[in-house]
Parts: C-alpha cells; structure tokens; sequence
C-alpha cells in the first residue's frame, strides 16, 4: 500500500461536535434583547411549536393563526456516537466489495447546493474511472430558514458557516445570514437511487466502518489526513492494519498547458507512441508525458488559432485552419472522418465535451454536445494517471469545478460524454417527494391557466445583487426583463402549437418529445407565470407580483407542507421543488451565471422539453 502523501492543508479537523445550535443561540441573545417584537416573535413561535408537538395540550390559539405555522415533525435524532458493529455493517462491506476502494474530495461544503451538486456529480465520475467506492458528506449546508430562523432550528442543528467551514466570507453579513442548518445530505439526494447505479456511501458511513463514531465527521468537507486513518476496517483481521492513503494534489489535476481527460484509448496511445505512463508518484504536470513530435506546419497553424490561455480549439477553427491551409485543396474536407484522421496525422486529438451558457462555464448543462480538438501532447488522463494507485483512499485536494466543464474534465469519446450525461439527469436525483409535489404544484399551475401551457423563469437576487451579477438591479426593471423573454418564449408556443408539433429534443438518451408543448394551447399574454427567486424583500416581491408572477407560496397548502414534512420549510429542500416545478414549464428562462438556471435546463431537457423554449442570459 502506498504511504501517505501529506497536503498543504491544515491538519486540524473540524468535528460535528463543534457545531451543536445552543452556543449558536446564546450569540443571538444580545441581538433579541433590543428587538422586543423579534423576541415576542421567536417566544411566540417556540410556544406554539411546543404545543403542536404536544397533542395531549389544549392549543389556545385562533385556528386561522395556527394554520399559518408549520406542522412539526418530530426532531430528526443524530446518529449517536455508540461504537460500531461489525455485524451492522455488511450491506456497506458489499457496496465496497467489488471495488478498488473509496475515492474522495476535499468537499466545499460553504458552497451552495447547486455548486455542491457540480463537485458530486465530477465527484461520481472520477470514483467510476478509478473503479472506487465515493465517499460523500453525511450533511450540507441549507442557507437559509422560510420563517423565523429559530424555527428550523428546531428541527435541524443551526451553526454559523464561517465556523463550521472556516471562511470569512460572511463575517461581515448581519449574524443571521451568518448562519446555516445542517441537514441530512439524504434531504437532497436519493442515496438509495444512487447506490443502485454506482458504489457509494456516506462519510458517516465510512467512519462506522473503521471503528469510529460519525460524529467525528469534518464541518468543513475537508477529508482529514490523520483521523480518518486511525482505525482498521471492522473486518480488518489485522487490526494494526490502518487504512493507507493517496493524495491526488490539486496542482497535479490539469497545470497549465494540459488537458485533462476521462482515459487515453489505446488507439490514441499509439498514435503518441505512448510506451508507458509517467505514474503519480513523481507527476507534478512537468514530466514528459507523450514523446516528443516534430512540428509540422499544420500543427503550429493549429496551435498559433488557440484562444489565449486556452489549450483546446473549436472542431470548426480547426476545419477553417485545414482549409485555408495547402490542405483546403485536398477533396474530403467536409467529411468529419478525413478531418480527424488529418488532425491526429499532425498531432491532435478530438476531444468531447458541452457547450457553455452564455459563454461561460457557471451553470454547467450537459444538453448541448461541443467537439473540440487538442494537441495530443496536452492530453492527461484521470484513468491512467491514478486507477493503479495502491492506497486504500484517494482523494482529490482542493476544489476544481470552478471554470472548468461539467465533470471537471473532457472526454476522448462521445459515447463516455452521452453516459456522464445521463448520470447527471437520471443518477444524481432529489427524494420522490420532490417529484410528488412538484407535480401537484404544476396540476395547479394548469388549473391557474384554464389548461393552457404556463411558463416559468428564475430571476436570481440575494447575492447575485450583492456581487453585481443580475441582470437587472430594480426589481421592477427585473420582473420586465423577465415578462419581455416570456413575451418571445409564448410566441414560439404559439408557433409550435400552430405546427402541430414537429418537436424535437436535446440529444440525450431517454429523452422523448414532450407533447403537451404541440397538444395544448399556447399561454394567454393575461395569464400568470410563475416565479422561482431567493428575492425576500416584501416590497421587492409585491413589485414583482404586480407583474403577473406567482410565487411558491402562492401554490403550496399548508396540507403540502404537512404531508412533506418539515424540511420544506429549508429553502434549499423548497429550491429542489422548484426546479422540479420548472421543469414542468413549457417556457423557461433563466441567468446564464446560475446553476439553479442550470439544472433546470438540464431537468427539462431529461423531460423531453424542445430546446426552443429555454432561454438563459
């Protein structure tokens, strides 16, 4: 097994022990003494909420006002620390079984969910291509409460994030947008879903299995280099056998002037005369990967038409450089195939990946294919570099999904870019009642529209105004920005129901048309549309309402909520029911910068939706 590799980052562990609510609420104190209606507020809420809990209690409140607050479930009990078992453990022991071991990540827990979702879904390739068990975090972060923080901290532990994560990046916000909720990471995932496709488990999880107690998980993400490999395997018959382990560095993933890849196929490895891989011991992106190749003048015009400080090259500049070239007389150039074995005859390579939004790779859809070329001796692959670690952990320092396509990496084939696709849509999906409620919600979206098709947008706010990012900042300005975009997506319905369909759909596997967009009648220009957005100034949202827009409080009862339960009253369990929502929609637009934007084109794009009725700028 191979020793450890130490990293650059600090060895001290952030423990779940560290992040129980109380001191959290005594920090509030100071804060509730000089707002007397807060502080009624909160004592109010609590007594109420007390006696909900309590059936055996007469609850002397009017019922109008009672209808208003949210039915309590029981609080969810943490996994306590008593010790592990063996014999509790058998069904993980077979997830593991047939792998090579657990592969991880330095988790940016601080993140939001969405972004969260871009690290795990680059996270479940990468274990795949390693053939290794992912480790994921037992917990997320959700940002924010829909009523009265002390009321979800009721229910979830409440922790400051730059504690627990150890950023100062919202040191200087108002203390209650300095805190978040620690929820289950199975609130937002289909754990079960997603094991029955892949080899996972959760870092709670791992820990039962080496003898120690989840309550020793990280805060912050960051897999501990020391305490996580303190203990043997539970059915380690020799128990001075601790588990070894592999850092991947986080400068050792793609340095400049590389790209890196899913695997090399061996086709492309003897086109390079690739005798042998450098292996991760020694690779720091400086060894000599591929032999050299002497330039040719192809070669140098490709390399002279890359973008500065980019290292791939558009399929179609690369055809123009051909063609203009003494080449561009050679019959055959509009066929893809001569193109490709010209371009490898001079040392590049095709490689296969998506099309940005807008230009930029923030919201990371995986519905629209990009070909693009490289020079082969740029090319590294994640495959070859590390699946013949021997170590019983790897794990990938640091972050690397911001600027880079989704997965993190390009793929060498089109077959492995469509499968990474579909583990995106089909694997990686929220618990069924998301799915549940999202589709009443849509039933009364077409009740609100007499049985026409109703559109949706998200306008994202909160931060993205803080940081200068919205596309408009008055959110009056907003919202007609917003209608204008659902003006043009109501006359390409019209268009296509006037057809009477000729739909089409995004080239990814499963999809099939959805025919309510040729079938039903377009929306009327009078008929509400519905709105996602984390705007919660009441006067913003009036302005916004005015407009026509219908919020989620508009649609959900307090019977949704009852029978969903109490972790929609977490705004980031409500988003995932608004992108459900969304994806319903027969017109979406949304901000090309957005990864919620994102994962509702690809949702939309699983369900069928043409690709004329989504919009993201």
């Amino acid at each position: 097994m191979s020793s450890y590799v130490q990293s650059g980052y600090p060895s001290t562990d952030h423990h779940a022990s560290s992040s129980s609510p109380l001191p959290m609420l005594r920090r509030w104190r100071p804060f509730l003494r000089p707002n007397g209606t807060l502080r009624i507020g909160i004592f109010f809420t609590a007594f109420i909420l007390s006696k909900l809990a309590d059936p055996s209690e007469t609850l002397l409140v009017d019922p109008k006002l009672a209808s208003l607050l949210p039915t309590p479930t029981p609080t969810p009990v943490l996994e306590g620390p008593s010790p592990p078992s063996p014999s509790a453990s058998p069904g993980i022991r077979d997830v593991v079984a047939p792998t090579r071991g657990f592969f991880s990540r330095d988790y940016s827990l601080g993140l939001g969910w969405n972004n969260m979702r871009y690290i795990i879904e680059a996270a479940l390739l990468e274990a795949e291509l390693l053939n290794r068990t992912l480790v994921l975090p037992s917990f997320v972060y959700a940002r924010a409460c829909e009523y009265n923080i002390s009321v979800c901290a009721d229910y979830a532990p409440m922790v400051n994030k730059g504690d627990v994560i150890g950023w100062d990046e919202w040191r200087e916000l108002p203390l209650e947008q300095q805190m978040a909720f620690r929820i289950p990471i199975s609130l937002m995932v289909n754990i079960t879903h997603l094991r029955s496709r892949q080899p996972v488990i959760t870092v709670s999880e791992y820990l039962r299995l080496h003898g120690q107690s989840p309550e020793s998980e990280s805060t912050s993400g960051f897999w501990p280099r020391e305490s996580y490999h303190t203990h043997p395997n539970v059915f380690e018959t020799d128990k001075t056998k601790m588990p070894s382990l592999f850092v991947i560095e986080n400068h050792w993933y793609d340095p400049a002037g590389t790209n890196r890849v899913d695997y090399i196929p061996e086709a492309m490895k003897r086109r390079g005369n690739l005798e042998r891989d450098p292996g991760p011991d020694n690779y720091d992106g400086g060894a000599e990967y591929w032999p050299s190749l002497e330039p040719t003048e192809i070669s140098s015009r490709l390399a002279a038409a890359l973008p500065e400080d980019h290292f791939v090259l558009d399929w179609n500049a690369a055809k123009n450089v051909l063609t203009s070239s003494d080449l561009g007389e050679v019959a055959g150039l509009d066929d893809d195939g001569i193109v490709e074995e010209l371009l490898n005859a001079h040392g590049w390579e095709v490689l296969h990946t998506f099309q940005s939004a807008k230009g930029m790779d923030f919201a990371k859809t995986v519905v629209n294919h990009l070909t693009e070329v490289a020079p082969r001796s740029s090319i590294r692959g994640f495959r070859d570099d590390y699946y013949d670690v021997d170590a019983d952990v790897v794990v990938l320092a640091g972050e690397t999904h911001l600027y880079r396509k989704p997965g993190s990496l390009r793929f060498t084939g089109a077959l492995a870019r469509n499968r990474y696709a579909n583990t995106v849509v089909h694997s990686l999906i929220p618990p069924q009642k998301v799915f549940d409620l999202a589709e009443v919600l849509a039933s009364r979206m077409r009740l609100l529209t007499e049985d026409r098709l109703w559109m949706g947008a998200h306008m994202r706010r909160g931060d993205f105004i803080r940081l200068g990012w919205a596309t408009e900042m008055d959110p009056e300005a907003h919202v007609q920005r917003v209608k204008e975009r659902l003006l043009a997506g109501r006359s390409i319905l019209a268009d296509m129901y006037g057809r009477g369909g000729h739909l089409t759909t995004y080239d990814l596997d499963g999809a099939k048309p959805d025919l309510e967009q040729a079938t039903l009648p377009p929306p009327r220009a009078e008929d509400p549309f519905f709105v996602a957005t984390d705007e919660r100034d009441p006067d913003a949202r009036r302005k916004i309402a005015a407009a026509g827009a219908l919020f989620m409080s508009d649609l959900i009862t307090m019977d949704d909520r009852r029978e969903f339960g109490w972790p929609l009253m977490i705004t980031d369990v409500l988003a995932l029911v608004e992108q459900q929502l969304l994806a319903h929609s027969a017109f979406f637009y949304g901000h090309g910068m957005s990864s919620l934007a994102g994962v509702i084109t690809n949702l939309r794009a699983a369900r069928g939706a043409d690709p004329r009725t989504m919009l993201l700028d």
